[in-house]
């Protein structure tokens, strides 16, 4: 049987610890006792552990041996901030996907009122990606970071940075991903609803973005985002 896989909250040496909501559920919901073994993600492997000791809001492992190590698939997701139901949608499945870290941006044609709160739900935002990270049997959820502007994120380092456009005609972004040639990570940069003016595509292009297409079909924000992680992670994962 495949065991449950926890992501720690704090990690030293050979212990590991679940605190808060995360140990709760644990706890209450799952019933966990001392001697069971889970799988516990450091951040930087998967190891057993075994339960030393239960309380309300604790739990402490025992670290043994290492189950799986970290992937070096590094791919970031530029996400201008849309209609936050669909939002966390696309950040719950990007997480599953294999995402590595969301930046939030606001963008031209971010609704004023999505921008004045979105700050706010960051914290929701990178509970939604643990919950999915576990699910997903990942190692750490992803980063997320406070919201930012446009402007603050066109030099972000990667070894292939791609804006999605739906004006793009000649370029599909599945052709332009290649087995290992993007190891230094690979960035992906999609609009809200309505994508990106086209005053922002020229700033990408100016700063050296590569422009592509998911094809003809017109997708929505999240559809999006969720397709270019799959044909991106497909590629990267498949070495």
């Amino acid at each position: 049987m495949t065991r449950r896989r926890w992501i720690a909250d704090e990690v030293l040496g050979d212990r590991a610890v679940l605190v808060g909501e995360h140990a709760d559920h644990l706890v209450r919901v799952l019933r966990a006792r001392v001697g069971q073994d889970f799988d516990i993600a450091t951040g930087a492997a998967v190891r057993r552990g075994r339960i030393t000791s239960v309380s309300d809001d604790r739990v402490e492992f025992e670290l043994a041996e290492e189950v799986s190590a970290k992937s070096l698939s590094e791919i970031t997701l530029i996400l201008a901030v849309f209609k936050f139901d669909r939002m966390e949608w696309a950040i719950e499945k990007c997480t599953e996907l294999g995402i590595s870290q969301i930046v939030p941006v606001i963008s031209r044609r971010t609704d004023a009122h999505l921008a004045a709160a979105s700050a706010k739900r960051v914290e929701r935002w990178q509970r939604i990606a643990r919950q999915a990270a576990e699910q997903s049997r990942r190692f750490a959820p992803p980063e997320i970071a406070a919201p930012i502007k446009l402007a603050e994120v066109l030099n972000i380092s990667g070894a292939l940075r791609i804006v999605l456009a739906e004006s793009e005609e000649r370029t599909l972004l599945r052709d332009i991903v290649k087995p290992g040639a993007a190891d230094d990570g690979t960035v992906l940069a999609v609009g809200s609803e309505g994508g990106w003016t086209e005053g922002e595509l020229q700033s990408f292009q100016q700063a050296g973005w590569i422009s592509a297409s998911l094809g003809s079909t017109i997708l929505r924000a999240e559809t999006a985002a969720m397709a270019a992680t799959a044909i991106v992670a497909s590629v990267l994962h498949s070495r």
